[in-house]
């Protein structure tokens, strides 16, 4: 039976489970994920965890914070004066507002903390610093 290799198209299903198991993610009620091995497309551990695998065969994986989204970077993290939005923004906690860069490209905030003052925005991955688990089942090599 082959087992999946870098190059190899793969399709999978898989559930991203945080470290108390709670499920952020999940392709169970989707279509399955197909990418291609070694394309760095996904996470460096979640590729690591597929290769090797033989279609049909499922495993979970343990994913460390550096194999996923690294480290959460205080540098990432500002407050911007209140003053500073339009004055009918209503930001609260948890809210994601999406910002132009000077390349053309959007960076993703998240609101962290509101007061009458400030506005805490962290630009970080919502997961950066959160080990992960994956319970992964390989469906086909393509």
């Amino acid at each position: 039976m082959a087992q999946a290799k870098n190059g190899d198209t793969v399709k999978v299903h898989y559930t991203g489970k945080l470290e108390d198991g709670t499920v952020f993610d999940s392709s169970l009620k989707r279509d399955a994920l197909q990418f291609t091995l070694g394309e760095g497309l996904l996470i460096p551990g979640f590729e690591q965890a597929v290769l090797g695998m033989n279609p049909g065969e499922s495993k979970t994986a343990e994913v460390s914070a550096d194999q996923a989204y690294g480290p959460h970077r205080e540098e990432m993290v500002v407050d911007i004066d209140r003053q500073e939005f339009p004055q009918h923004f209503q930001p609260e906690v948890g809210q994601q507002l999406q910002i132009p860069q000077s390349d053309g490209r959007m960076t993703r905030l998240t609101v962290t903390a509101v007061s009458e003052q400030k506005v805490t925005l962290d630009a970080n991955h919502p997961l950066a610093g959160r080990d992960l688990t994956f319970d992964i089942q390989l469906l086909e090599i393509v």
